[in-house]
């Protein structure tokens, strides 16, 4: 055979490789097992574990975001017309909103499970499901002052929420790639 792999490796090779998937595919039939039934439903107990720390957690990422890449670039102008980096902020800021949203529905679905925070979350739903519009808004430069103010009502009425029921939510600046994606 010229400039090749022998016949005797080849066929060795392929008599070794059909053993091994014969081999796991056996085991495999033997391994599987039926699950029957219906899944249970979450108990009260399972549903209030964590449920502030989750709250502070996902609150704080949402006001992190918001005023890394929201608040600060506008008050530092940059998402005034004709400012330096104006396009890159309002990207930014448009990514960063859609993730304060984001968190900011997770930190409303998580105070569900403790009833103190509930109560003081739940005037906020509202407000939350508005911003949801708004972070396109704030990609294209539209309207950018409400964009902003309201991003911070609703952040600053979280934290508030957050206080009262002794959970202090504090800004946490996520990274880049949570930002993202």
């Amino acid at each position: 055979m010229p400039n090749g792999i022998p016949l005797r490796r080849l066929l060795t090779a392929l008599l070794l490789c059909g053993a091994l998937l014969t081999a796991t595919t056996a085991c495999n039939d033997k391994a599987k097992t039926e699950v029957s039934g219906s899944p249970t439903a979450s108990t009260t107990a399972e549903k209030q574990k964590l449920a502030k720390t989750r709250f502070v957690a996902n609150a704080g990422l949402a006001a992190g975001a918001t005023y890394q890449w929201i608040i600060k670039p506008y008050r530092a102008g940059t998402f005034k017309k004709g400012a330096d980096g104006r396009t890159f902020a309002l990207v930014k800021g448009g990514l960063a909103g859609a993730f304060a949203y984001n968190r900011l529905k997770a930190a409303a679905d998580n105070a569900k499970g403790d009833p103190t925070l509930s109560k003081l979350v739940a005037p906020l739903t509202a407000g939350i499901a508005a911003l949801k519009d708004l972070p396109a808004k704030l990609r294209k430069g539209d309207s950018t002052d409400d964009v902003v103010s309201t991003f911070q009502k609703t952040i600053d009425g979280v934290k508030e929420a957050g206080k009262q029921a002794g959970a202090e939510v504090k800004d946490q600046i996520p990274s880049a790639g949570q930002l993202g994606g």
